[in-house]
């Protein structure tokens, strides 16, 4: 009963996460645009007085357990080919995670507040906002948020080894996985997100 009960958990994070993703990334403004964020007056034109991308940005927060939980059940698989994909996957993919959380945390959501601020005040934070874009100091550990479609891509081609997964539905994520790892475009990230969403739900339902 407990395994069951845990398959159900964990089929419904495989469901849920991808769909997550794709709903923060469609939420962002001006989704069709495919000009990078190099500057603070970049950063200020995606979220100021843009509530729906401060919202995108915590669901895409809200999916780093459901993410977590996905990974590690899918490296503790008894599977018999592919096993050091899956398992190594697994363990890349959860630093990524853990990486993807203090994004969302620290260079999300924290501008949520910014926001908050009157015009006068908001002007003077401009040194901030280049030091965020820069990913200054400790922020430098984002740069290894690739590590997160990285461990994803190699648990799916140890699924696709060992047959636990459509073929065709695991290229589609893995593909998907690559288009995340993009310039924050986040046009490309929602085809991305969609891609993946072809090969994890359909995971996620057999489980269950």
């Amino acid at each position: 009963m407990e395994k069951i009960f845990w398959a159900k958990i964990v089929g419904v994070s495989l469901i849920l996460f991808p769909l997550m993703l794709l709903a923060g990334f469609l939420m962002h403004p001006n989704i069709l645009s495919f000009k990078m964020t190099t500057s603070a007056a970049d950063l200020v034109a995606k979220f100021r007085h843009q509530w729906m991308f401060h919202v995108g940005h915590l669901i895409v927060f809200a999916a780093v357990p459901f993410i977590i939980a996905s990974m590690v059940y899918i490296a503790g698989l008894p599977v018999e080919h592919g096993r050091i994909w899956v398992f190594f996957g697994g363990i890349i993919g959860v630093v990524g995670a853990v990486i993807l959380a203090g994004d969302k945390g620290a260079l999300c959501i924290v501008l949520s507040a910014f926001d908050k601020l009157p015009e006068p005040d908001f002007a003077t934070i401009t040194p901030a906002l280049e030091a965020i874009v820069e990913r200054k100091g400790l922020l430098a550990i984002f740069y290894l948020l690739p590590l997160l479609p990285l461990g994803a891509a190699a648990q799916l081609v140890g699924l696709i080894m060992d047959g636990r997964i459509n073929p065709a539905a695991g290229i589609a994520a893995i593909v998907g996985l690559v288009l995340l790892n993009n310039p924050d475009i986040e046009i490309i990230s929602s085809a991305g997100a969609l891609l993946m969403c072809a090969g994890y739900i359909p995971f996620g339902l057999s489980v269950i």
